[in-house]
């Protein structure tokens, strides 16, 4: 792991980086057990991931953590999530405030359970003075919902004379996202072998670095976010243009 790490170029590091969790499932299955024993043992790679990442000095990490689509699936695995999801705020508010962690959440909140929200929203208080690593959960979020809930507000304020049409170009149209403070993602990881986006931060993602991992997620560990930066670092961004584009600006 220590090789890994010294090979990354720590003046090249992706700001933000952005990871759809993926593999929970099968990893229990494989082993003969429920889904839920996979989202438990998914907190370790949770653990590992945010802690690599600010050792490391990357400003932004952004997890996937539960889909507007994810409420379709069984009460029983929904109820066993949102209990998992508190105890694990709970036991790592502290760990986060130590670590100069700040915590922010996307997502459609108000679909959320009262007594969650309101625990996210008091660690995300709690936290919001810290200077270190910006950790952003995504929670009943999906990419296709955030877009036409900005194309509707846009299209309420316009009615209500607060924005002119002509005014709207992409960056006031990104202004109406759940990620208007935050940056776009400069690397995407995917694990599990899966090669899809998941509706996840797509208008985010335009010009993102992709990576996708073989390992799921319960598997996931600083080695495996080393090495997807390793990655990133030997790719040329071109953001739509060419080297010699690049080069002459």
């Amino acid at each position: 792991m220590t090789e890994l790490k010294d090979q990354i170029d720590r003046s090249k590091l992706p700001n933000h980086v952005a990871i759809i969790m993926d593999g929970n499932g099968r990893w229990a299955r494989e082993r003969g057990s429920h889904r839920i024993f996979g989202h438990q043992n998914g907190i370790t790679a949770v653990r590992e991931t945010v802690e690599g990442a600010g050792e490391l000095g990357i400003k932004y990490l952004t997890l996937f953590a539960f889909s507007k689509e994810n409420w379709c699936r069984p009460k029983e695995e929904i109820n066993s999530l949102m209990s998992l999801m508190i105890s694990t705020i709970n036991s790592e508010t502290e760990t986060l405030i130590k670590n100069n962690v700040r915590l922010l959440i996307i997502g459609d909140m108000q679909s959320l359970p009262d007594h969650i929200r309101n625990k996210l929203n008091e660690v995300v208080d709690i936290t919001g003075s810290n200077k270190g690593l910006t950790l952003v959960i995504a929670l009943s979020y999906g990419a296709r919902w955030e877009i036409a809930d900005a194309a509707r507000r846009i299209a309420e304020d316009v009615a209500e004379g607060k924005i002119k049409k002509d005014a709207i170009d992409e960056a006031a149209f990104s202004e109406y996202l759940v990620t208007r403070h935050i940056p776009d993602p400069e690397l995407l990881i995917r694990t599990s072998g899966e090669y899809r986006i998941s509706n996840f931060l797509l208008w985010q993602i335009a010009y993102t670095e992709l990576y996708f991992s073989p390992a799921l997620w319960p598997d996931f560990r600083k080695e495996h976010l080393y090495t997807a930066i390793i990655e990133f670092q030997k790719r040329e961004r071109r953001f739509g243009k060419t080297s010699e584009q690049l080069n002459c600006d």
